[in-house]
């Protein structure tokens, strides 16, 4: 916990877009925070605008098919919109408020491990993909990056966002692909490539959307994985460590992504069969959630990497029943598979607050700060006008009414 007390975030934004032109956007959205507001609050507002879209998500089109309601998929693009400028905000509004602290880039980073599932399954609903395997790897997919991300956090302890990156690109494509759903409706994913580029000898009857997962995957591995690789390549070099060891930290994430390709891709289970992939995503949200946030805490206590965790054996035992047949044995029954899918949200949700409460008291208790609210002592000092301590008054002398002090004299 030491560690904690003089941790300073790290960040390398290189998105031609956020330094041009959303940086001031940001800069300005700030200023009309009341300086009241605790930055987790921010953070947790904005969070907000993605569950809010998601009970409408439940209401209007429970099936991910829909056609949702063009206000819907506007409302989505909002959300989504709303909760990228609270993520970005968040951190300005710690520096204005003289409150930085580690309990921030956890809370922070927490709440974007379990938007990864939420946000990406708002995309699903609006473009219709429903509970199929391209609307499961839509909702599902984000959290690959996130992870490497974390990863690489871990060893550089800097945050790289690189030219073209998912907070900022990202984050703009999912919100355009919403607002085109509203316009022209998610049949629009189903028309095809020819109509609108030509070359029918090259696309045949392609459509729009069977570009979809390749684009994605290919952006996935040869731009972001090859750069998270590099980075900790690098900061290992420079500490004279091997590189092969940190490849087996991948193994969460390896049994995550297996177990949940192998339940969303079982044929005898109903899991998408009967559309349960909402419930399942909420699941995945707490489950990642749990993986990633222990990274970053142990990232900010300097502590060896977490290889396990609790949450990931439910997702695991149902990822074997669901291929029971391929052993020769009989398929789970669908009515055990239903109250067994409810179970593992009920234990990951239980399993993910009581330890991120846990957390967060023991992290508010040693930096005695509050998690939600800014001390009123904290307050105090913004307040009033800078003062100095006699100690450091004895020590310096005043410069254009600022303090100054010489090597010798500190």
């Amino acid at each position: 916990m030491a560690h904690l007390k003089t941790y300073k975030y790290q960040s390398v934004d290189e998105s031609w877009i956020s330094n041009h032109i959303l940086r001031h956007y940001w800069n300005a959205a700030v200023k009309f925070l009341p300086m009241w507001l605790a930055p987790n609050m921010v953070t947790l507002l904005g969070f907000f605008c993605i569950l809010i879209n998601i009970a409408l998500l439940q209401v209007f089109v429970p099936d991910l098919v829909g056609p949702a309601p063009p206000w819907l998929c506007y409302s989505f693009a909002l959300g989504l919109w709303m909760y990228s400028t609270m993520d970005n905000i968040d951190g300005k509004q710690a520096r204005r408020t003289g409150t930085s602290s580690g309990l921030g880039e956890l809370f922070d980073h927490g709440i974007d491990s379990l938007n990864c599932t939420l946000g990406s399954l708002l995309e699903t609903a609006a473009m219709g993909l429903g509970p199929t395997k391209i609307g499961a790897f839509t909702a599902l997919v984000p959290c690959l990056p996130m992870f490497f991300s974390t990863w690489e956090t871990y060893h550089t302890h800097t945050l790289f966002l690189g030219a073209f990156n998912g907070p900022t690109e990202g984050l703009i494509l999912a919100c355009s692909f919403m607002l085109i759903s509203g316009f022209l409706g998610p049949q629009f994913w189903q028309e095809r490539i020819t109509d609108y580029v030509g070359y029918p000898q090259i696309f045949g009857d392609m459509v729009l959307l069977d570009l979809w997962v390749p684009v994605v995957l290919f952006a996935f591995f040869a731009a972001h994985l090859p750069s998270c690789i590099h980075n900790v390549y690098r900061a290992r070099k420079q500490q004279n460590l091997p590189l092969w060891p940190v490849f087996l930290e991948w193994i969460p994430m390896i049994i995550y992504t297996v177990s949940v390709a192998a339940w969303c891709g079982s044929p005898y289970s109903i899991l998408l069969r009967d559309n349960y992939l909402v419930i399942f995503c909420v699941t995945l949200s707490f489950v990642f959630g749990r993986l990633t946030t222990k990274i970053i805490l142990h990232h900010l206590t300097r502590r060896p990497f977490p290889y396990f965790t609790i949450a990931l054996v439910p997702l695991a035992i149902g990822a074997i029943l669901a291929w029971l047949p391929l052993f020769g044995l009989d398929p789970v029954p669908a009515e055990f598979e239903r109250w067994y899918i409810y179970g593992c949200l009920v234990f990951a949700m239980i399993q993910y607050f009581v330890w991120a409460v846990r957390v967060i008291n023991r992290i508010c208790q040693v930096l005695d700060i509050n998690c939600l609210t800014i001390k009123k002592k904290k307050a105090d000092q913004r307040e009033q006008p800078e003062s100095f301590t006699t100690k450091e008054l004895k020590a310096g002398v005043y410069e254009n009414g600022n303090l100054r002090q010489t090597k010798k004299e500190l």
